[in-house]
């Protein structure tokens, strides 16, 4: 229960301080992105230089989840080349499905406080919301849930 608490004060920080909500005005990637199944909705900014993200915010509504996966996740992605933000979307998603390894999930630092949600598939898509608008940002391609099963 320990661990668990944690967590919940992780999540908590993110969604009450979150370090990375608020406009980027100067962003050279924007993108929403929604989940209709809940009503959460953000636009997800970043600032590139080259292949590098430099700077990243995000504005918008929505669960208590979904903003600290987004503020967390930016975290994680600013200074970061897309490739190595792409590769960090794809094994949070490996332990949102339940099937990532304990060393790919503590790869994810903070991320990691998310892994109960594989318990609660009502919350996933609020938990993966921000990172599926990664990818579709920096691929320009639809993000969907199952497309990163040929990826391995």
């Amino acid at each position: 229960m320990e661990n668990r608490s944690f967590y919940n004060e992780i999540l908590t920080e993110h969604n009450v301080r979150p370090e990375f909500k608020h406009d980027l005005p100067d962003a050279d990637i924007v993108l929403e992105g929604v989940n209709p199944s809940c009503g959460d909705d953000i636009f997800l900014k970043l600032k590139t230089d080259g292949d590098t993200i430099t700077d990243g915010a995000f504005v918008g509504d929505g669960c208590a989840i979904s903003q600290a996966s987004a503020d967390i996740m930016l975290g994680m992605i600013v200074g970061k080349k897309k490739e190595e933000a792409l590769r960090m979307g794809k094994i949070f998603m490996k332990m949102i499905k339940g099937d990532a390894s304990e060393e790919e999930i503590d790869s994810l630092e903070e991320a990691s406080a998310l892994r109960d949600i594989a318990h609660m598939p009502a919350r996933v898509k609020c938990a993966v919301l921000g990172w599926r608008t990664l990818k579709e940002a920096l691929l320009g391609e639809d993000a969907d849930d199952d497309d990163d099963e040929d990826e391995e």
